[in-house]
């Protein structure tokens, strides 16, 4: 596998980010085999981190390089901040810069397949509702989406929600600067809700991709998880995939997690 760092400036961000981008290599190393697979463009998995990780963490707390080695799959890992994947009401539009800018940008860059049947979107907590949502907003775009440890988190039981938190660093809630308001309850039904635009979207007719969606028993967004496989039972006409598994909120579970959706994918 070849392993590239890329710094570049976003157009959409107004500023310059990075990526960590996975490409698939045909040689064999010492102790691990590359794909057989030979394609001018190759399928990609853009793989979302969490609220307080950023685009090296999926390769500083699992092997992904490894479990994609054998599979010319590319994977690209990006860097949101504490965006939530969201166009912020107090900050930069990250949502059109994942789901429009980045994958211009990396096909432009790598050989990168531009179909949306070989384009896959996954993630975990907050990355996880970021893959939710764009999955379910965008899609046509992506063929199957992955939620890890996550839901809709606008979703949760009456006990689970609580004020926002304030920034470890000081100012405004992260709630405050995504969304403009610090009850996360607020947000259900509202325009910012990716339920509400699924159903519009699924009443014209629109096909969705593939969800595969995991939580752990003693994951503390288990009632989030819950809740958002309700809504999926309601529209049976969505390819869904809902299990959940010993574990809880942790690195433990995510790269177990990461192998089981490869192989599902």
């Amino acid at each position: 596998m070849a392993l590239m760092q890329v710094d570049f400036y976003a157009q959409t961000l107004g500023l310059c980010t990075q990526v960590n981008v996975i490409l698939p290599q045909q040689t064999h190393g010492i102790g691990i085999v590359g794909s057989e697979i030979k394609r001018e463009r190759y399928p990609v998995l853009y793989l979302l981190h969490g609220a307080s990780d950023d685009h090296t963490i999926w390769l500083r707390r699992t092997n992904i390089e490894r479990y994609v080695a054998q599979l010319g799959l590319a994977v690209v890992m990006p860097s949101v901040h504490l965006s939530r994947y969201e166009n912020m009401e107090h900050g930069p539009r990250y949502y059109d810069y994942i789901t429009e800018e980045l994958p211009q940008i990396m096909q432009s860059f790598f050989p990168i397949s531009e179909k949306p049947q070989e384009r896959y979107i996954a993630g975990l907590s907050m990355g996880g509702m970021g893959a939710l949502k764009i999955g379910l907003t965008k899609p046509e775009q992506y063929a199957a989406v992955g939620c890890f440890s996550s839901g809709n988190l606008f979703y949760r039981t009456p006990e689970a929600y609580t004020p926002a938190a304030r920034r470890a660093s000081g100012g405004s809630s992260i709630m405050e600067a995504v969304y403009g308001c610090d009850r996360q309850e607020q947000l259900k039904g509202s325009r910012w809700d990716p339920f509400v635009t699924a159903e519009e979207l699924l009443q014209k007719g629109q096909r969705m991709p593939r969800f595969f969606h995991v939580c752990g028993t003693e994951d503390f967004l288990l009632d989030s998880a819950r809740l958002t496989q309700e809504w999926f039972a309601a529209h049976p006409q969505i390819n869904y995939s809902y299990q959940e598994a010993p574990g809880a909120h942790t690195w433990e579970f995510w790269d177990q997690w990461i192998q089981e959706f490869l192989k599902w994918l």
